[in-house]
């Protein structure tokens, strides 16, 4: 039944042509934690922690798109390091009838928020078995990042020409 000149099925019509953003998959593309502080930091209070958040994607044909999360953690006591851990957590996204112009957005903001809390799984879980209590890394605001990078990118655009 291909719908054709049914009225009826317009809303089924509209449903499969609604924009569309499915995961396919998810994995970790790389995580090294480093642990020097162990065990001379053994309970020495509490850690001044250091989230960096990176975010890339990249188109794998047509409709599929790679999302990477990158978190890097440091952690340092008495001016030593206690740890470092790096995380990249990337996932295959399928996207289907999103406009060019919004892709970006779909992919940078809704992609890592699917992704998140997997990768905050692994960072508690990698700090718990480096020896220190969990790290659960706060909610990250993926629209305000994507926000960001936007006016950085129209900034160094608008400011380029001033410098010449």
């Amino acid at each position: 039944m291909s719908g054709e000149g049914n009225q009826g099925g317009n809303g089924q019509m509209a449903a499969d042509n609604a924009p569309r953003l499915q995961v396919v998959g998810q994995y970790v593309k790389d995580l090294s934690f480093e642990n020097p502080g162990m065990p001379g930091n053994f309970g020495n209070g509490r850690p001044q922690i250091e989230l960096n958040v990176d975010l890339q994607a990249k188109q794998m044909d047509a409709q599929h798109f790679e999302v990477e999360l990158k978190l890097r953690v440091s952690a340092n006591g008495d001016d030593k390091p206690i740890f470092l851990l790096e995380l990249v957590y990337a996932g295959v996204f399928l996207l289907q009838n999103v406009p060019e112009e919004m892709r970006q957005a779909a992919l940078l903001i809704e992609g890592p928020h699917i992704l998140f809390p997997f990768a905050r799984r692994i960072v508690a879980d990698v700090v718990r078995d480096g020896g220190m209590p969990p790290l659960l890394v706060e909610p990250i605001d993926f629209a305000a990042l994507y926000r960001a990078r936007v006016e950085g990118m129209q900034q160094m655009r608008s400011g380029a020409p001033a410098d010449a």
